[in-house]
């Protein structure tokens, strides 16, 4: 697993790469399913999605999540699929869609999935997430390690959950 975490201009962003040995169609079947998001959230931070997300991901959707963001505070999250390619008939080789933001915990938040075809049994899956505290400086100084390390804990744990996941099949 690669990961790594920056700040420029008050945004952060954090890049994880991770090879899984699936194909791209599988990759996308699985990430492209709401409910999975469950699956792949460590427990500890209490993630719930709180409205009925249909079966597939598409341009548009809205979903809706409670998410534990300090011990005994949940906050509610609201975010919106703004693009989304899915593998089309001309190029089987990669895909995308990107997950933002629209009420939370976050000043931003824009979350982008790739999938890129390795081979037919090998997918590497980037995210890049961007991401801006609320309360400018002050939110910075008060919760900025904080929040920088739990989102650093979330695709630490998400590396190890999906070797689980993927290596059982």
């Amino acid at each position: 697993m690669k990961i790594n975490l920056t700040k420029q201009s008050g945004i952060y962003t954090l890049t994880s790469e991770q090879k899984l040995p699936i194909s791209l169609e599988k990759a996308w079947e699985f990430f492209t399913l709401p409910t999975n998001l469950d699956r792949i959230t460590p427990k500890e931070m209490q993630f719930e999605i709180t409205n009925n997300p249909s079966a597939k991901t598409y341009l548009g959707q809205i979903i809706t999540y409670k998410i534990g963001i300090l011990p005994f505070i949940k906050s509610n999250w609201i975010t919106e699929i703004t693009h989304f390619e899915s593998p089309n008939k001309n190029d089987h080789k990669s895909s995308f869609f990107v997950d933002e933001q629209r009420f939370g915990p976050y000043a931003m938040w824009h979350h982008e999935h790739h999938f890129q075809e390795i081979s037919d049994r090998e997918v590497l899956m980037t995210d890049i997430v961007n991401f801006k505290l609320p309360f400018g400086i002050l939110g910075d100084l008060l919760a900025g390690n904080y929040v920088r390390n739990k989102v650093k804990f979330i695709f630490e744990s998400r590396f190890k959950i999906l070797e689980n996941i993927f290596e059982a099949d």
